[in-house]
């Protein structure tokens, strides 16, 4: 399954060293879901863990009160869900305001595909020409044989699929 993964970027390091980036994948955490006090704390996130404590305390407090049950259980269910759902986001804006940097979204089916192809594009030297495109004019259909153009639909611009 495709995950999208974000690479953030040390504050005031534009051209900082490959073993400060740090990558998070933007989804669902099922030990956020499972431990959501314990998981925020693992990653220093002081306040949402004293907001999710203190969620999950009145919630099992309201399920001991007779006829209070259901609304404590759906308090700690919606605790739960909400770290499941945006432990990631908070992750990730928390690193934002101490001055870290997005600087890529890679959409990839593993972590090592993901930073492939983040650092394949941070390898190339500065100098260097590689970076041209291959050898195609900028007119469409310039150096592709009738039939085999590019098309963004069901059928191309020329008539061909």
């Amino acid at each position: 399954m495709t995950s999208s993964y974000i690479f953030l970027t040390p504050p005031g390091g534009g051209s900082a060293a490959t073993d400060e980036v740090r990558t998070i994948r933007d989804g669902f955490t099922w030990l956020g879901f499972l431990f959501p006090w314990a998981w925020l704390l693992v990653h220093r996130l002081w306040l949402h863990a004293a907001a999710a404590f203190l969620l999950q305390g009145i919630g099992a407090a309201l399920m001991d009160e007779p006829g209070l049950g259901p609304a404590g259980a759906a308090i700690m269910l919606g605790v739960n869900i909400l770290v499941g759902l945006e432990g990631q986001n908070f992750r990730i804006r928390n690193l934002a305001a101490k001055g870290w940097n997005e600087d890529a979204l890679v959409a990839a089916d593993k972590l090592d595909i993901a930073e492939q192809v983040y650092f394949a594009d941070k390898a190339v030297p500065a100098g260097s020409d590689d970076t041209v495109a291959p050898d195609r004019q900028n007119k469409p259909g310039a150096n592709i044989p009738h039939g085999q153009a590019i098309s963004l639909g069901l059928f191309g611009f020329d008539g061909g699929r």
